[in-house]
């Protein structure tokens, strides 16, 4: 299953209005966008907006700069608001925070959807040689179980496996780098043990050096009171 059927899932999309905090590449914005949301975009500056902005074909998205504790829109202006692998990305101290500037956007019946990855799995062993997130990722889970304090109800949880191919070693540099431009140091003094570990770990992908991992996930949807 990947992200967006996840959240389909669980979540009706069209004719919402959506954050997506930390949207990144702005992807996923697209994808909601395609299915009828009116959806809005966060990164926390212009320039890691900015692949974003360049890839968006008219999809009527908005995007905005601003952080999961400090959201730049008004009190009761969205249905959903989403953190896809964005929680932990928020330093502790203010995940509860987030969590509260979400309950604040979010109209009554609203759903803060939290989908956070599990640290397990193969994609997780790779990754975790450039940066081991188990702190921040074991902090984000704390922050969700205690959302009752930011005025949200743990409704819903949900667990599902994404596969992650990449064309190569290169192509995982990207992804990881783009995320804190600060790992590349990390990444570039660990590039023989990390393309060991690229050859050794998961599965073939259908092109020629692309490989596959798994990447288990854990979706909890919360409401507003």
């Amino acid at each position: 299953m990947d992200d967006l059927a996840a959240l389909e899932r669980l979540v009706s999309v069209s004719g919402r209005d959506v954050v997506d905090v930390g949207c990144g590449g702005g992807a996923l914005v697209r994808a909601l966008a395609a299915r009828g949301a009116r959806v809005t975009g966060i990164e926390i500056s212009e320039s890691q907006l900015a692949a974003a902005v360049r890839e968006d074909d008219g999809s009527g998205a908005r995007y905005a700069v601003g952080t999961a504790e400090r959201l730049p829109l008004a009190t009761d202006s969205a249905d959903l608001v989403v953190f896809m692998r964005t929680l932990h990305h928020v330093p502790p101290d203010r995940m509860p925070d987030a969590l509260r500037e979400a309950a604040r956007v979010l109209r009554p019946g609203g759903v803060a959807y939290i989908a956070e990855p599990m640290t397990e799995g193969d994609f997780f062993e790779l990754t975790s040689m450039v940066e081991d997130e188990r702190e921040v990722r074991a902090a984000a889970q704390r922050t969700v179980a205690g959302a009752g304090a930011a005025g949200l109800d743990r409704a819903e949880s949900f667990e599902y496996e994404v596969r992650v191919c990449l064309a190569d070693l290169n192509a995982l540099a990207a992804r990881v780098i783009s995320v804190d431009p600060t790992r590349r140091e990390v990444f570039e003094a660990r590039r023989p043990e990390i393309a060991d570990a690229f050859a050794r770990l998961g599965e073939p992908g259908g092109r020629p050096g692309e490989r596959c991992f798994r990447a288990p996930m854990r979706v909890d949807v919360l409401r507003t009171d």
